[in-house]
């Protein structure tokens, strides 16, 4: 049984009223006659409220949660008294997300049911912890509050961002993926297969028309060409300690996941293979290229168990066993991150053995944070020095753009919250180019 701030100011008036009833003695008889209404006020609220189980609860959602999206949950709450109560709801939710917003007022009829809805955005994969569902209920007397324990606690595990997928799954059936900010890529060269022979509209490349089709049907036809199959795409992501950086509550690691968990997706309906790497201090998984059903799934279980241990990455480790397990030509899109132009030269040599066997794309992160700080006036001595260092770091960003060039490794810089869809537009277009 809980006293809510109604029986403190009933309680009070009481009071007072008898303590006035010491200067005017009729007063002291109001005050009593009011001890005994609130008596047994007070006894009949509290007879309302424990003469049955008048609430019950559950929680609804689902059994995975995406990283780094916001997932929806829903308390399902159910009124089994015959009058009406002021409810607060308190889901117990894992005590990673600190929030102390999660106590909902709900007010319902006699024998009515209500919804309370809200979401939760985690940023760290792992395994989840609900506890119980809290319901405070007041009578419409309201001088007691009861509280009723519901639902059972539940773990819930937290993969990369899939629901992702959904969005560019619906978006790319309704040819919509520029709504995204996929852009649409225009096909160079010959890195194509004819596909089908159809009607010509308006807006089809007049060196298509297939002539003798069109002689044969009186009106114009045009051959279509799609993309090159049957291509490999492998995500290689590093998970040293350079990757611990983060960005919005999320660590470069779990955007570098969730980036490839879409190119993935991205790739298998486009007819290409995909596969994933993952080294550290040591070469750790690989999934080999494919795009059987079971693909998507394998990748996301690899995905879901990528963990750190803060160690230096060992890109020697990684061209041996890359070269050992990949033996067809693919395109390597590795995910790191270097601290300084010095350190990205100590690993320049692997990177060029990569991409003579394959072709690498480099995908590196722009710090916002960073560039926020040098958009701004400095205004002290200390401020100058400190734009002065962080303006030599992001111009190291650039001369390591311009060295991987000039070794012919591309390279991608980009910021964690266009990493994926800058990665795909990439993606496009090399395949377009006919590039791996």
């Amino acid at each position: 049984m809980f006293l809510p701030v109604r029986f403190y100011y009933t309680a009070i008036v009481v009071i007072v009223v008898l303590a006035l009833g010491q200067l005017w003695p009729p007063l002291f008889y109001v005050g009593a006659a009011l001890l005994v209404l609130f008596a047994l006020m007070l006894v009949a609220d509290i007879a309302l409220l424990w003469t049955r189980r008048g609430i019950t609860a559950s929680r609804h959602c689902s059994s995975r949660f995406s990283n780094g999206d916001e997932n929806p949950v829903s308390l399902q709450v159910e009124n089994n008294y015959p009058f009406a109560v002021r409810l607060n709801i308190i889901d117990e939710i894992p005590h990673i997300f600190q929030r102390r917003d999660v106590n909902f007022p709900l007010r319902l009829k006699a024998r009515e049911n209500g919804t309370v809805d809200y979401t939760l955005r985690p940023t760290k994969r792992g395994v989840y912890g609900f506890g119980h569902i809290r319901a405070f209920a007041s009578s419409p007397i309201g001088l007691v509050q009861r509280r009723f324990t519901c639902d059972e606690p539940t773990d819930v595990a937290v993969y990369p961002s899939y629901l992702m997928l959904n969005q560019y799954e619906f978006l790319a059936i309704s040819n919509n993926l520029t709504e995204m900010g996929i852009k649409r890529i225009r096909r160079v060269g010959n890195n194509t297969e004819f596909e089908q022979i159809k009607s010509y509209v308006q807006g089809d490349d007049y060196r298509h028309i297939n002539w003798k089709a069109s002689a044969r049907t009186h009106h114009l036809m045009v051959n279509v060409y799609t993309d090159e199959r049957s291509q490999q795409i492998i995500n290689v992501i590093d998970k040293g300690r350079i990757m611990q950086q983060a960005f919005e509550g999320m660590t470069l690691l779990d955007n570098a996941i969730n980036a490839s968990l879409v190119l993935s997706y991205v790739a298998l309906h486009r007819d290409d293979k995909a596969g994933v790497i993952t080294f550290a201090d040591k070469f750790s998984d690989f999934i080999k290229p494919d795009r059987g059903p079971a693909q998507m799934n394998d990748i996301l279980e690899c995905l879901y168990h990528q963990t750190t241990n803060f160690a230096e990455s060992d890109y020697s480790s990684l061209v041996v066993n890359t070269n050992h397990l990949v033996g067809r030509r693919s395109l390597l899109i590795l995910y790191t991150n270097f601290f300084d132009y010095n350190g990205m030269l100590r690993q320049l040599p692997y990177l060029r053995q990569l991409n003579s066997r394959h072709r690498l794309l480099v995908v590196f992160f722009i710090d916002e944070e960073r560039r926020d700080f040098i958009n701004q006036q400095p205004r002290s001595i200390r401020d100058y020095y400190e734009h002065s260092i962080a303006a030599k770091i992001d111009h190291e960003q650039t001369l390591i753009i311009n060295t991987l060039r000039e070794f012919g490794i591309n390279s991608l810089l980009t910021s964690p919250q266009n990493l994926s869809v800058n990665v795909i537009n990439r993606y496009l277009e090399m395949k377009s180019r006919g590039m791996f």
